[in-house]
């Protein structure tokens, strides 16, 4: 029992780690303001460049990239700690060697659902990608160095961070596939990638309907006094 309690701990701070709205916190602490209420409504870095400009948008990006890093490196910490101390006795079967990539996916999920569903905004959040990229370059920076570079490509051309943002999913949805890696490592990265597309829905909807706007431009759900905010 007590292994299993050690583990839902390891999970629960790794969606804790996944959690902390960035986003959110920036607007309160630099305009005093729910960032919900302004732009498309996004926590993430895109609404954050909108509504509060450049240099918090990079910085909440970092941090949102960082989470993701943070939950699998304390997952790597913790779960071989754990099994060290003589209170916690795994189940015969479960060998560290072999069960330690479960955890480490467990934990990336954990950090995925956290920032998209975080405890301290009422279960809501952003989509995943940024805190998504921070998971891929913790479990492998080929993977997470693919991903990045697909996103900035096509953001370079088309403009529009959702569509790079979902056709960087994909990329590492292919990479994770073509390279040697454990079986949880692919499944993380295919459930999370998937995860991340699933949440940019409404982005899905606006793409098929010309109406998505590009970098720089006002979101659709702009309401009336965004457009008193500079635009960088």
């Amino acid at each position: 029992m007590a292994f299993w309690i050690a583990s839902a701990a390891g999970l629960a701070v790794a969606y804790l780690l996944g959690s902390t709205p960035t986003g959110y916190l920036a607007g309160k602490l630099l305009k005093g303001i729910d960032i919900r209420e302004h732009g498309s409504g996004s926590i993430g870095a895109t609404n954050v460049l909108r509504t509060l400009g450049k240099w918090p948008a990079l910085v909440v990006l970092l941090v949102d990239v960082l989470k993701g890093v943070g939950a699998i490196v304390f997952a790597r910490w913790f779960y071989p700690w754990f099994h060290t101390l003589p209170a916690i006795t795994p189940p015969a079967t479960l060998d560290l060697q072999s069960s330690m990539p479960w955890a480490v996916c467990l934990a990336g999920l954990a950090a995925l659902l956290g920032h998209s569903r975080s405890i301290w905004l009422n279960f809501t959040g952003g989509k995943s990608a940024a805190t998504g990229l921070g998971v891929l370059l913790a479990i492998s920076w080929p993977v997470g160095l693919g991903a990045a570079a697909a996103f900035c490509v096509v953001l370079a051309v088309f403009r529009i961070v959702s569509l790079s943002s979902m056709l960087a999913a994909l990329t590492a949805i292919a990479l994770i596939c073509s390279l040697e890696q454990p079986l949880p490592y692919r499944l993380l990265v295919i459930a999370g990638s998937i995860y991340v597309i699933v949440l940019h829905r409404a982005n899905i909807r606006r793409l098929l309907a010309g109406m998505e706007p590009r970098l720089g431009q006002a979101s659709p759900e702009s309401k009336a006094e965004s457009k008193t905010v500079p635009r960088i």
